[in-house]
């Protein structure tokens, strides 16, 4: 039998099926803050890696923050 084809992942049908029943806004904002939460540990976890990983201090975040590193724009002709 050929698997029919969707343009979901798992993890994405599976919140589908989670939420083939009605649930109330409220309940949508808890699940949200869930998620929300979890993707920003992660985020966190991963700088907190990286700045362990090249030792920086104090010192360097005050020199990362007042370096400013962005794209630098030719000015139209």
């Amino acid at each position: 039998m050929e698997m029919l084809k969707t343009p979901f992942n798992e993890p994405q049908l599976e919140l589908l099926k989670m939420f083939s029943s009605n649930i109330s806004e409220i309940e949508w904002l808890e699940i949200k803050r869930l998620i929300v939460r979890y993707f920003a540990r992660k985020a966190i976890n991963s700088a907190n890696e990286v700045w362990d990983k090249n030792n920086w201090t104090a010192e360097d975040e005050q020199r990362m923050l007042e370096t400013h590193r962005g794209t630098l724009y030719k000015p139209a002709d």
